[in-house]
Parts: C-alpha cells; sequence; structure tokens
C-alpha cells in the first residue's frame, strides 16, 4: 500500500514537471507559426510528436524536448510570399533530409571531424545573421504611436522577469510578455483606443478542433532557399546536445550517439514539413528547466510531449493564439531576433576569437555583408534560382575558413605589434 502511495505521489510529481516543460516551451513554439503563417494547432501538434519521435530514436536516453525553429523563419516567409506556403513546407521536408545526411556522415566520420568544418568564426556570424534579417519584420508589425507603447511594455516585461524572477520563473519571459502585452492591450480596447484586438477569433472558436494538416509541395528554388539551413541548426544542435549533456553529467554524442540525435531531429522536422507545420529543434528553454529543477527524467518531457499535441485540439487556445495583436507580436520580435544576434556573438566572445587576426575579421565581415545586403548568386536564373541569404553566407564562411591559413593572419599582427 505504501509502495502504491509513493509511485502515485512519484508519477504525479513527473507529471507536474512535465507541465512545466510545456510552459517553458509554449512562448517560442507558437510565435514560429504566428509569424510564418502556419496553423500554429499543428506546430503544437509537430512539437509533442516531434519530440516523441526524437525520444524513440535516442532510446529515451536524452530528456530533450522539440519544439519550432527560428532559425527557418525569414526563408519561410520569402518562400510563402513567391511560391506559396506550402512549397515552405517541402523545403522543410528537405531540411530534416539534410539532417539524416549529417547524421550519416557523423557516425561514419566521427563528431570532432565533422565539427571542425564550422569553427566558432562561421557558426557565430551565421547565428548572428540569422536574427539581424528579421529585424526588418520586427519593426513592421508598429503602425502608431499606441503600437510602440505596447511593444515598450512588453520588452520591459521580458526584461524584467528574465532579470528579477527567480526559479521556474525565470524561465518563462516570453510567455509573461505575452500575457502582458496582452492585458495591455484589453486595457487600451476598453478606453476606445483600436490596437487591433479581435474576441471574435477567440468566441467564435470552437472548443475541440483539429489541426489545420496540409501536404506539402516541392520546388527546387525552395528546397535550395530552406534546406541548407538545417547546416546552420546543426550547429544549434551540438551545442544544445552538449549543454544537455553537461547539465545531466552525461556524454549523449557516445551514448545514444550524435548521430541518433540528429537522426530524431531529422525524422521529427520531416514529419513537421509532411503535415503543414515548422522545422523542428531541439529547445534550450527546456534544457534551461533541466538545470532549474534538477529533474533529469526523460519521461517528464516525453508527457511534456503529449500534453503539447493535447492542446493542439483545444480550439479556444488556437483563438487566442490568432487574436495576438501585432504590436504584442513586434514586442515580443524585437526581444526574440536580438537573443537571436546576441547568441551568435557571444558564440564569438566564448570560443575567444581572436579579432586582431586579420584573417578572422575578414571572414566574419564577408559573411556579414553578403548577407545582409541580399548578394545572390545566380544557379538556374530561368527557373528563378539563387543561392543567398544564410545559405550563401556560410557556404563563403566555410570556403574563406578552409583556404586562408590561420598562421598569416597571426604573422601580421605580430608584425605591427613589433
Amino acid at each position: 500500500m505504501v509502495r502504491e502511495s509513493s509511485k502515485l505521489k512519484e508519477g504525479g510529481k513527473t507529471t507536474v514537471l512535465g507541465i512545466q516543460h510545456v510552459f517553458a516551451m509554449f512562448g517560442s513554439t507558437i510565435l514560429v507559426p504566428i509569424l510564418t503563417g502556419l496553423p500554429v494547432s499543428v506546430a503544437l501538434f509537430c512539437a509533442g510528436i516531434g519530440t516523441l519521435i526524437f525520444h524513440l530514436v535516442t532510446k529515451g536516453k536524452v530528456p530533450v524536448f522539440l519544439g519550432s525553429s527560428f532559425a527557418f523563419i525569414a526563408a519561410i516567409q520569402v518562400v510563402s510570399a513567391t511560391e506559396g506556403i506550402e512549397f515552405a513546407t517541402g523545403g522543410i521536408v528537405a531540411a530534416g533530409c539534410v539532417y539524416l545526411l549529417l547524421a550519416v556522415l557523423v557516425f561514419f566520420f566521427g563528431a570532432d571531424r565533422i565539427r571542425k568544418l564550422f569553427p566558432p568564426v562561421v557558426t557565430g556570424p551565421v547565428v548572428m545573421i540569422i536574427g539581424l534579417m528579421l529585424a526588418g519584420t520586427a519593426i513592421s508589425y508598429f503602425t502608431n504611436g499606441w503600437s510602440y507603447l505596447v511593444g515598450v511594455i512588453v520588452i520591459a516585461t521580458v526584461i524584467i522577469v528574465s532579470l528579477f524572477f527567480k526559479g521556474f520563473l525565470k524561465m518563462l519571459p516570453i510567455l509573461f510578455g505575452l500575457i502582458v502585452g496582452y492585458i495591455s492591450c484589453m486595457i487600451l480596447n476598453a478606453v476606445g483606443i483600436d490596437i487591433g484586438l479581435n474576441y471574435a477569433k477567440i468566441t467564435e472558436a470552437a472548443f475541440l478542433t483539429v489541426p489545420e494538416f496540409f501536404l506539402p509541395a516541392f520546388s527546387l528554388s525552395a528546397i535550395l532557399m530552406i534546406a541548407p539551413i538545417a547546416i546552420v541548426t546543426f550547429i544549434e544542435h551540438l551545442g544544445d546536445i552538449s549543454a544537455n549533456g553537461a547539465i545531466v553529467g552525461k556524454d549523449f554524442f557516445k551514448d545514444p550517439g550524435l548521430h541518433r540525435t540528429l537522426i530524431g531531429d531529422g525524422l521529427a522536422s520531416i514529419f513537421a514539413g509532411l503535415v503543414g507545420g515548422p522545422a523542428n529543434t531541439t529547445y534550450s528553454e527546456n534544457t534551461g528547466v533541466l538545470a532549474a529543477t534538477r529533474n533529469y527524467n526523460p519521461r517528464t518531457l516525453e508527457i511534456a510531449a503529449v500534453f503539447a499535441i493535447v492542446i493542439s485540439f483545444i480550439g479556444y487556445i488556437s483563438g487566442f493564439i490568432s487574436s495576438i495583436p501585432n504590436a504584442v507580436l513586434g514586442g515580443m520580435c524585437i526581444v526574440l531576433f536580438g537573443m537571436i544576434a546576441s547568441v551568435g556573438l557571444r558564440t564569438l566572445v566564448e570560443n575567444q576569437v581572436d579579432f586582431k587576426n586579420q584573417r578572422n575579421v575578414l571572414i566574419v565581415g564577408i559573411m556579414l555583408i553578403i548577407a545582409i545586403g541580399g548578394l545572390a548568386i545566380p544557379i538556374m536564373p530561368e527557373a528563378d534560382l539563387y543561392l543567398s541569404g544564410v545559405a550563401l553566407s556560410a557556404v563563403v564562411g566555410i570556403i574563406l575558413n578552409l583556404i586562408l591559413p590561420e598562421r598569416l593572419g597571426k604573422l601580421d599582427t605580430d608584425e605591427k605589434e613589433e
């Protein structure tokens, strides 16, 4: 009897911890479909199913949650505007296949050899570019003085939660920002100021609905624009799995193996693309919850995945999310896109990339200008096929890193100091 009571308590504790993980991933996961036009309900469904796929592939050994990836936002927006949203999800399927290819390479050549192609001097600028190229999208959500006010309120909320809150609440700045921003819009709406709040999207929603699944379409131009971004998220994957292992105290690169974690991520993204969802990626937000709670049981993440799937069928939640005014999204975007760019900068700083070395200055500078300046190299102009943006800058960075000897930059620096 005592043993059964103990099991019930443990099960209840695990369930509560699983729900916490849902809150940790919720704000970021829903923001991606909101910004790209993909169905929010499908994104939540794919996050849940994707996490379960990942745990199946990794033998339930890695306590990871998969959610919507920010790295694909700009490319999805471009493809959706030029070819249609279904072609963007086709590109996501292709990106998942790139993950599988990378997993094969890691299996045969080893993680260390593959990692040498992506040193911090290349990966740092690539991550910075992802955030900086989205800056225009963030500002476009503001249309008047009141919308800027709401944006300031959202940003201030995120800053306060991030810097001054303690424990688990500190892990939820995005969710707090959305809630406080929404409440501020309700107050403005109540005093007669139109801020774009539409309650009808909530009141007209059904309690239970089926997520708006749709099939992908494929074009070479969409694939070439979206699929190469998997190389960028591959780097994020290395960092997330390393951080996760460091917190848990295990080397997941060896057991179950980096190739298995990549396969799990790839299959999850392929599934998402096939049903109309955004690409999935490992979430550092949930790794933060692991550190805060010190509960490393993968079962808690699997419970969170089930909750995400259940939530995707609740129509009121999708209706509420659809009613979020642009001013709130603008404030959130400024924070999130800025944080993405800052992560790239942090990559350079933490890995002590030497900017006294002219070689490193050239690599980073050329990559930034190529991407932000909008350079596009024609591959098949007649088919409107170009290599540009993050993909082009990443390719250029890899090539420059391989052909420019690091010792030359150091020699030049030493001569100037003498």
